[in-house]
């Protein structure tokens, strides 16, 4: 028992650069705190004290903000970063050297019983804010980035962002980022209103590039273009004219 909180200790100060010293982290730190708590509910759950089980765990959750079903499976260095907010479920399982930050939830999505959580594999990041639901498979060394919503399985060593996550350029993220990343977000901006707005303003670059040779093509053939000129482009606002009413359609009611 005194080697898993050594372990317990060890993995903070890896993986935490706050954290100064063992009385610190044994008396200041929830997520060590509710980890302590679980393993006496979890093994109360398994010896059938079902009831003094869940007794332990809503202690822990008045204690620590973070509320663990005792019926959970949890391996080995877990660090639960901060911790306030995070769910876990009653028939989730986490492995080894998994990180948690505050408002994760492990959900589930259905009524029935039986398997109704996720199943982290080892070395998973889960950012702050994620909710993983249902029971899926997020996959060894996986990723899931700040707020986002997992929903369906997550392969090996990928990273998903956004809401249903989606898989992003894992092979990227692993040449940018050889050591532990806080939140599990690639430092890239993958936003899709922002690629659509940088796609345009390559085209634009494009097609401005082909009017100028298209001018020097002609001006070389003999053509007058003393004539041609762009049109201003007002950057401050701009101003859409009203359609016209239609007398066979009339107003449209949303």
């Amino acid at each position: 028992m005194f080697r898993r909180f050594i372990e317990d200790t060890k993995t903070v100060f890896d993986r935490d650069p706050a954290a100064r010293h063992i009385f610190e982290i044994w008396t200041t730190y929830p997520g060590v705190h509710a980890l302590w708590l679980h393993r006496l509910a979890h093994s109360c759950w398994n010896l059938k004290l079902k009831w003094f089980a869940r007794f332990v765990s809503m202690v822990s959750r008045w204690l620590t903000g973070i509320e663990i079903h005792p019926g959970a499976k949890i391996g080995k260095r877990l660090f639960i970063d901060h911790g306030m907010g995070v769910v876990i479920g009653e028939t989730a399982e986490i492995g080894d050297d998994c990180t948690l930050y505050h408002g994760v939830t492990l959900g589930g999505t259905s009524w029935n019983g039986g398997k109704r959580h996720p199943t982290l594999g080892n070395g998973v990041v889960v950012g702050a804010g994620a909710k993983i639901l249902g029971p899926i498979t997020v996959a060894s060394n996986a990723r899931v980035g700040s707020n986002s919503v997992v929903v369906k399985p997550v392969e090996e060593g990928a990273t998903v962002v956004g809401i249903p996550a989606h898989a992003v350029d894992s092979a990227e993220y692993q040449r940018a980022n050889s050591g532990f990343d806080a939140y599990g977000h690639q430092p890239s901006v993958d936003d899709p209103v922002a690629q659509a707005i940088h796609g345009l303003c390559q085209q634009l670059q494009t097609m401005d590039a082909f009017n100028r040779d298209l001018v020097d093509r002609l001006q070389s053939a003999g053509v007058e273009t003393d004539g041609l000129s762009l049109p201003e482009i007002k950057t401050d606002c701009i101003e859409l004219e009203p359609a016209p009413k239609s007398a066979a359609t009339g107003p449209i009611n949303i």
